[in-house]
């Protein structure tokens, strides 16, 4: 292992996916990363995990947890086929997200007749106006009244 490097992933015998830490790197520390990539602590090995569930997607989730580490700004040490750096990534299976099967149906949707709006007016008329009252031809006159105070009510 090269000098200053703070964790090591591989492939073990026994264990399969495993990962260990050096001594630059404090053992609570990498016991807590470690433990939230998904490697738990091997009984009986001191400073040696393995990664839980191996069979689903074991070496994707290896190389993102040296990925992660790598971001974190510590120095990691990956087999080829485990350091994302150095090995080609897997194709993605493309998955279709429906998309373009969705906007032709709106297209026809948009291009199709619909129900609310018509090529056809209205049958009914216009609602009828209210006739404005006329005007009374008398109005009485208001006068304000004074008070005595000089204030009005």
């Amino acid at each position: 292992m090269q000098s200053g490097t703070h964790f090591a992933f591989g492939d073990h015998d026994e264990h399969g996916f495993a990962a260990s830490f050096t001594s630059t790197m404090p053992a609570h520390l990498a016991h807590w990363y470690l433990e939230r990539e998904t490697f738990e602590p091997v009984p009986g090995e001191p400073g040696l995990f393995r990664l839980s569930e191996p069979e689903r997607d074991g070496p994707r989730r290896v190389q993102q947890a040296v990925h992660d580490l790598r971001c974190q700004g510590y120095t990691v040490q990956a087999d080829i086929r485990l350091d994302p750096a150095r090995s080609p990534r897997p194709p993605r299976p493309v998955r279709p997200n429906g998309l373009m099967e969705r906007r032709s149906r709106l297209a026809q949707a948009a291009a199709g007749a619909t129900t609310q709006r018509r090529a056809t007016p209205p049958t009914t008329s216009a609602p009828a106006a209210r006739p404005v009252p006329p005007k009374p031809a008398y109005a009485p006159p208001v006068h304000p009244t004074a008070s005595s105070n000089g204030r009005s009510r």
